[in-house]
């Protein structure tokens, strides 16, 4: 692990707990919740609550992997970090390759979902550079400042979330009898074929992204404080109260909607809440929830993406400049600033929401890492019984590979551009040694 030095200084140490949970929570209650079950449940149908499950044990074995190394690595970088440091060099690069390119795509898509909630389709690319800015911003003025608004989003996003879902448990549509009835009864036969059980896994793996998030409190070790305490108590915490919400909503779409309900619909939690048509505001609230929501996401992203590319440029696997950190506010400002630049061109080029299906490749290879990593510690630094670290291992692999064709050659041919590069600038430095040591 490449320490700090004068020229790279370490970030400070100002993250408290609760503002490591409130980024996480930031992080994971994004626009997904709002529009993950729809596709989920298309793919699933009657067994949406099985997908939400499994989806739920990788997210808990790739959980307990990433608290168990933060507690040992409390460093910038996450996966990045314990790959290199566990397996190799190529291992953290791959890690961290895919998180910075794929997340990267997924902040552009993020700013451009709040432009999509909160403006008129004209205004789409002004309003989610205007978002880009400002959540840059928050992220060049400190840490404890991004928590503090990360505070502010979560506790915005709770409060919409907890009256639409009242809203529609108040609801008396014609449909709300009848959810659970028709999930039940058609779950045997749905979970009796391969199809059934691919459509599962496929249901699994879309709702696993939305779960996330919790690697960005990883990606921050270097600014928690009491790291090997915090780390792994705010990964946990956020972990369960995220499944406990995502729980609740499902259980409340399938009771409202039922699942062909759910397929069909672009708002469903809109429409859960206005089942009987008394909620007329109820879509209204979904919008801005949920642009709030998907702020929160790229705030958090932000800061995820931009402390593994400090990491990776302390290591020379990204240009060395971006490893400068600010002597006022400690934060990678050259790093914050590239990634800003980055994110708004990709803004501009077009639309990416429907084409970074690739960055999902991105998010499992990172979290097969993770899970491999941990199962080498030895006994003074585990936390989890390794069986766990092997699931999420399997789980991750079996994931991938349900993911549409396009969004597995998309990671293909990311991870293969990474490698060319990396592999390219080794040789140069590999000659410039020897060139240097035969003038020597």
């Amino acid at each position: 692990m490449t320490a700090p030095t004068q020229s790279n200084p370490s970030l400070r140490r100002e993250l408290t707990l609760g503002g490591a949970i409130a980024i996480g929570l930031s992080s994971m209650i994004g626009a997904g919740l709002f529009s993950a079950f729809g596709p989920a449940a298309a793919a699933a149908g009657s067994a949406l609550l099985v997908g939400l499950l499994i989806a739920f044990v990788v997210a808990a074995c790739n959980a307990t992997s990433t608290a168990q190394l933060a507690a040992q690595y409390p460093t910038s970088g996450g996966s990045y970090i314990y790959g290199r440091e566990r397996l190799g060099e190529w291992w953290g690069f791959m890690a961290g390759w895919g998180f910075v390119v794929g997340k990267s795509a997924s902040a552009a898509a993020m700013a451009l979902t709040v432009a999509a909630y909160a403006a008129p389709a004209a205004w789409l690319k002004p309003v989610a550079l205007a978002a880009l800015v400002v959540m840059v911003a928050l992220n060049l003025v400190g840490v404890t400042r991004t928590a503090q608004a990360a505070r502010i989003i979560v506790a915005l996003v709770l409060t919409g979330l907890a009256v639409v879902l009242v809203a529609a448990w108040l609801s008396t549509g014609p449909n709300a009898p009848t959810g659970f009835q028709a999930m039940f009864t058609g779950l045997g036969t749905r979970l009796s074929t391969a199809s059934g059980w691919y459509g599962v896994l496929q249901s699994a793996g879309l709702l696993f992204f939305a779960f996330a998030g919790y690697a960005r409190i990883a990606t921050l070790g270097e600014e928690v404080r009491d790291p090997q305490r915090n780390i792994p108590r705010a990964i946990i915490t956020t972990l369960l109260v995220v499944g406990a919400i995502y729980a609740i909503v499902a259980l409340t779409l399938l009771a409202k909607l039922g699942a062909g309900g759910i397929a069909v619909s672009d708002a469903p939690l809109a429409d859960a809440a206005d089942a009987a048509g008394t909620v007329p505001w109820a879509a209204v609230l979904v919008r801005i929830t949920a642009a709030i929501a998907a702020l929160g996401a790229l705030l958090a992203g932000i800061a995820g993406v931009t402390r593994t590319a400090l990491a990776m440029a302390r290591n020379h696997d990204l240009p060395p400049a971006l490893a400068a950190v600010h002597p006022k506010f400690g934060v990678p400002h050259i790093a914050t600033i590239a990634l800003g630049v980055v994110v708004a061109l990709l803004i501009l080029v077009g639309d990416v929401r429907e084409v970074i299906g690739f960055s999902s490749a991105g998010v499992l290879t990172y979290y097969f890492v993770a899970n491999l990593a941990a199962f080498t510690q030895q006994s003074e630094n585990r936390r989890y019984p390794r069986w766990m670290q092997v699931l999420g291992m399997v789980l991750c692999a079996l994931l991938v590979f349900t993911l549409p064709w396009q969004s597995l050659l998309g990671g293909i041919a990311m991870f293969g551009a990474g490698f060319l590069v990396r592999g390219i600038a080794e040789l140069r430095r590999a000659r410039n040694d020897a060139s240097r040591g035969a003038q020597n």
